[in-house]
Formats: structure tokens, C-alpha cells, sequence
């Protein structure tokens, strides 16, 4: 049995009772919600399936013993023995539920398997002002539209839009040619799962925006938009803090003399800036906040977590204002108190960095200084693996729909380019650190600049962005350090690195061994002459190019999966803008 991650034994059976308590008030509902509740345990690796079913065997076992029946399952017919089993499950759902995670968890999947039920149809004709009316009635209202056959909805389409319109505006963004896709692309259910991720009031912000947009791009089956690589595209569990959390934050702490630092000197703004950051590092959140922010932590499992900007301005239309603010990431692997203590921190920095002066010299220049910029934050898990002490993605990077760096006649701008790397994609993203990523032209994957194996040596990727768990801290590494401890646990490795034989390079073979040990370069090879790879990053450029009229960049990464007889890929969609010339 676990307690957050961890064995150990059951505290108390009041919280036990206490959920009993609480179930008996939905005497029809409750089989659902304890479903829900073991989902809930087998999703976090609290228990696995198999493992509960078999504790579940062994307590009904010693319940007919208690009672006087003895062991032999003859003694009990097999409808009492169902029976049993069926009651002893719910005890013991109870049980660990309450053990590992709690009565606000508890309180969730009440409020969400309650929210599935039928209800009363208000009527088709739109009777209420969508523009003041609260959130629950513009969704239920929503739904209702979308759920009529395709005849009958054509009747009440300017209903619809118009509520898609107002949730948009409130929740997501103000740009008009957002809004005029997202109304395109996002349903009502959609725009109801990010009201449930919603903390605080507000906007989820231009990079969560973004990346929403893009992956519902993607998920769309209909041929006009290309091949269906629906199935090979996802994104990873996100939680987003509302563009208002800021201001109440300023205030409550009284940093409202910061506010004007746009309109102040370039030295001045450097000058302020550290005082700025202190000034937010030692600020206080709401406790309403605090409790709102633990209750998704809870759900967001062990991973690794970063926080991420999301300004209003960030992924703008006109000017895709990125790369200006920071991100935060968090280990994840301390106790509860440390790993929210160091979200907070996380948050309270992209807070800050909304004051940094290169970013307010930037708007300056591009005549944004008077807008009003809020800053919304972006609480994601962190894509990968664990190997050993550490933990990183497979692969991670960018893709562009256009290739404005054609160093070769043959290589097409209008199909692409890529750039990989093996672990976090900060290695590319990162200030001063944009040389160390495999650049790969779509139209000819295998041409590179590169034509010696002593010059492949020179431009390979250096380093490595990971999460060390032991020490609970992003770090980057020697990437011939990190191989040496743990090539022989890479199956993927024969896909993102070659033998280094001096003079030229080798593939690794199929099943790396102890035998083979380096030295390695990471060269992708294998990745630029699997079509199945390539195929799923153009079809992705193309069709979010034609969704967006305009060419675009992606953040991603990407999760190497068993195939035959090449391995299939997850792609997870991190970020989606307009394209910078880079």
C-alpha cells in the first residue's frame, strides 16, 4: 500500500469512514464514483489492477472465515461468494482511497460524475444574454447545440457561435484571428475541460492557447485536412493559472510600484529588475490559491513538472512575442510540502519575468509597450522517462512549415525543417545555446550541412537537459558522460546516435550490449530515413500552415513506441506560433 508514492501502512480508519459516510448520500451514484476512485489509483500506480483484485480475494477469504464459513469455497454458493467480493471491494476502495488520497480528490469525482448525469433541456431557442450569463449556463446551453442532428443544428449555428465567441473572449484570448479559429476548432467540451483546469480567474494565455489550438488541429479526421495522425498526436496533463492571479498577487503584496517599469530607463529597468525578482520571491499567495493549486498537484502524478509562461502576448498573431519570459522546471521528488513550495517558487519567478528588461526593451521595439500584458502560467508535466537517477524525454525540439535556411539547391523551403534533440528541449531554446540540435530539411531528410565525420563530431549535440531525481534539479550534462552510465538501458539508442569509428560513423546495432560501448554520437540518422517519422512531423507542419494561413513553429517532443517493423512515435505538442524567420 502507498501513501503518496510510498509504501506504508493506513493511518487511521476514520478517513476511511468518512468517505463511507460521504458515499452512502448516493446510494445509485456511488458504484460509478468508486469506479472512478480505483481509475483514479490505478492511473497514479497507487495499486494496479490485478494486485487490488487479488487483496480484494484475500480480504472476502478472511471475512467468510470470521463469519464461520471457513476457507473451501464449497461452503458458499458462487452469488453469496460475488456478493461478498462485490462488498469487500468497496470497503477496500474506501479504504486506500482515503489513504493515499483524500476527501478533496473524493470531492472532484463526485462533482464530475454528478455533472454527467441527464438533465433537464432548456429550450433550443437562445432566451439569456450570452455576454453576462454565468459559465455553467453558456456550457450547458453549448452542449445542447452541439448534441442536435447536423439539419437541426444549422438551425441554431449563430447560437452556437455566439456562445463559443463569449467563452473564448473570457477564458482564452482576445485576438480576433484567434477567436476566429479557435470558434472553428474548439468545441464546447473542449472549452469545459479547460474551465476545469482553470486555476484562479482569467486568461489561460498565448502559449496554452496555442498549444491547445494546435493539438485540436491535429485531432481533426476530416480528409481536407490532410492524413488523420490524430492517433500519434497528444498532450501532456496541463493545469493553467488565469492571467488575473497576477494582479491580485501585486496587490496582496503590495509590488504595485513596479507596475510602471516599462516607462523607465533601460538602466533603470536593470537596475530595478533584482529587486523586482526578491520583491516577488517573498511574496504570499491566497490560501483559496494554495488549496485550489495542492488539489491539482495531487492529480498530476510524480513526473517531473514545469511551469511555464503564458502571456497574453506570447504566440501573438501579428508578432509572436516568445522566448521573452521564463520557464521554471521542478523535480517533483520531495515531499509534498517541497514540491508545492517549489511550484510557488516556480510561479512566482514567471511573475517576475514580466518585469525582465530585455522583454519590455522588446515591446518597446515593436510598439507594445502600452499594452496591457498579464501574465497566465502554464503547470505542465514533463514528458519522458526514467533512467537510473535521471529522467528526459527521448527526443525533443522544433519544426518549422517553413524553411527560410536552404544551405542546398535540392532542399525545398516549403516542406520544412526540424531540429532534434536527445532529453529537454531547453538544450535549443535556451539563451546562447541554439548550435547544439540536429537541423534536418524535410524535403531531404538525410542532406546535411556536415560532410566529415570530423566536422558531424564538431557540430553533434554536446549536452543534455534532464532531471537528476536524486538531487531534485534540472541539470545539463556531458552527453558522453550520461551515455557511458546508460546506454545499455536505451532501447531507442540505435535511432538517435552512430558509433563514432574515427574516421567515419557506424550505426549502433539493433540491441545494444556492453560490448558496444561508444564512443556514441548523437546524429539522428536512423529518424531521417524513417518515412514514418518524417510523414508525421510534415503532415503536422502542413496542416497546422493551412489551419493558421500562415507559416508556423512548433515546440515538441517525442515518444519513441514498439512498431514492425519500424517503432511508431507519440507526437506531444508543447507550443504552436507563427513562424519567426530564424
Amino acid at each position: 500500500m502507498k501513501k503518496n508514492g510510498k509504501t506504508g501502512p493506513l493511518r487511521s480508519v476514520t478517513p476511511a469512514i468518512d468517505i463511507y459516510i460521504r458515499l452512502a448520500q448516493y446510494p445509485i451514484l456511488s458504484n460509478k464514483i468508486r469506479n472512478r476512485m480505483r481509475q483514479e489509483m490505478f492511473r497514479r500506480g497507487i495499486i494496479s489492477p490485478a494486485k487490488f483484485e487479488q487483496e480484494v480475494k484475500e480480504l472476502a477469504v478472511k471475512s467468510r472465515v470470521r463469519e464461520g464459513l471457513g476457507d473451501p469455497s464449497g461452503l458458499e454458493d458462487e452469488s453469496t461468494w460475488e456478493k461478498r467480493k462485490s462488498r469487500v471491494r468497496d470497503v477496500h476502495t474506501d479504504a486506500l482511497f482515503a489513504s493515499n488520497l483524500g476527501s478533496s480528490l473524493l470531492e472532484q469525482l463526485i462533482l464530475e460524475t454528478l455533472q454527467k448525469q441527464p438533465s433537464p433541456q432548456p429550450p433550443a431557442e437562445l432566451t439569456f444574454n450570452p455576454e453576462i450569463s454565468p459559465w455553467d449556463m453558456l456550457f450547458e446551453q453549448g452542449k445542447i447545440y452541439e448534441a442536435m442532428p447536423v439539419h437541426e443544428r444549422e438551425k441554431h449555428q449563430h447560437h452556437l457561435e455566439e456562445i463559443k465567441v463569449v467563452l473564448i473572449r473570457r477564458m482564452i484570448s482576445d485576438q480576433l484571428p484567434f477567436i476566429g479559429l479557435a470558434r472553428r476548432f474548439l468545441t464546447i467540451q473542449d472549452m469545459q475541460f479547460i474551465h476545469r483546469r482553470l486555476i484562479g480567474t482569467g486568461k489561460i494565455g498565448g502559449k496554452a492557447a496555442g498549444m491547445l489550438l494546435a493539438w485540436k488541429m491535429l485531432q481533426q479526421k476530416d480528409p481536407e485536412f490532410g492524413p488523420d495522425i490524430s492517433a500519434s498526436v497528444d498532450l501532456l496533463d496541463s493545469y493553467f493559472i488565469g492571467s488575473e492571479v497576477i494582479y491580485e498577487f501585486i496587490l496582496n503584496n503590495k509590488l504595485e510600484d513596479f507596475v510602471n517599469q516599462k516607462y523607465r530607463s533601460v538602466p533603470e529597468m536593470r537596475e530595478m529588475y533584482p529587486k523586482i525578482i526578491d520583491g516577488f520571491l517573498q511574496g504570499r499567495f491566497p490560501d483559496t490559491f494554495i488549496e485550489q493549486l495542492q488539489e491539482n498537484l495531487a492529480r498530476m502524478g510524480e513526473n517531473p513538472l514545469i511551469v511555464r509562461s503564458s502571456s497574453l502576448l506570447e504566440d501573438n498573431f501579428n508578432y509572436p512575442f516568445s522566448g521573452r519570459y521564463v520557464s521554471y522546471f521542478c523535480p517533483n521528488q520531495g515531499s509534498d510540502e517541497d514540491n508545492l513550495h517549489d511550484v510557488l517558487v516556480g510561479i512566482r519567478r514567471v511573475f517576475a519575468s514580466i518585469f525582465n528588461p530585455d522583454a519590455m526593451i522588446d515591446r518597446r521595439e515593436h510598439g507594445l509597450i502600452d499594452y496591457d500584458e498579464r501574465m497566465a502560467v502554464l503547470l505542465q508535466r514533463v514528458d519522458g522517462e526514467r533512467h537510473g537517477r535521471y529522467f528526459f524525454p527521448t527526443i525533443s525540439g522544433m519544426a518549422y512549415s517553413q524553411n527560410f535556411d536552404c544551405w542546398d539547391s535540392q532542399i525545398r523551403q516549403e516542406d520544412g525543417l526540424l531540429r532534434l534533440v536527445w532529453g529537454l528541449n531547453s538544450c535549443i531554446t535556451g539563451a546562447g545555446r541554439q548550435t547544439c540540435s540536429r537541423w534536418i530539411p524535410l524535403s531531404h531528410p538525410q542532406q546535411r550541412r556536415e560532410k566529415t565525420a570530423a566536422a558531424i563530431r564538431q557540430s553533434a549535440q554536446q549536452t543534455i537537459d534532464l532531471v537528476d531525481l536524486d538531487a531534485n534539479q534540472l541539470m545539463s550534462l556531458p552527453v558522453q558522460d550520461v551515455l557511458q552510465q546508460i546506454h545499455t538501458q536505451l532501447s531507442y539508442l540505435p535511432y538517435i546516435a552512430s558509433l563514432d569509428a574515427g574516421d567515419h560513423l557506424e550505426p549502433v546495432p539493433a540491441s545494444p550490449s556492453q560490448t558496444v560501448s561508444g564512443p556514441f554520437l548523437l546524429t539522428f540518422d536512423y529518424l531521417t530515413q524513417d518515412r514514418k517519422f518524417i510523414k508525421l512531423i510534415r503532415t503536422a507542419l502542413m496542416r497546422l500552415e493551412q489551419s493558421y494561413q500562415t507559416p508556423v513553429e512548433i515546440e515538441f517532443a517525442v515518444e519513441t513506441l514498439p512498431g514492425v517493423p519500424t517503432p511508431n512515435y507519440k507526437l506531444y505538442i508543447l507550443q504552436c506560433r507563427p513562424q519567426r524567420p530564424h
